[in-house]
């Protein structure tokens, strides 16, 4: 099998975030609307985002 590609092993991450981040919004929606992660959909998904580049940037380090 093949190596990934910097870029995708770059974006995977982020990705696999976003779409973690956009269901825990979806199926845990906060009826208050102040909870800051699952108030909306594409909240939770820049959270997860920003917490999969983290991710993608920690691992590229080592």
């Amino acid at each position: 099998m093949a190596p990934l590609s910097p870029m995708l092993r770059f974006l995977l991450p982020i990705l696999a975030g976003a779409a973690l981040g956009a269901a825990m919004g979806w199926f845990g929606q906060c009826t208050s609307g102040t909870c800051p992660l699952t108030s909306t959909w594409w909240r939770g998904a820049l959270y997860g985002g920003v917490l999969g580049l983290l991710v993608a940037f920690n691992s590229r380090s080592a």
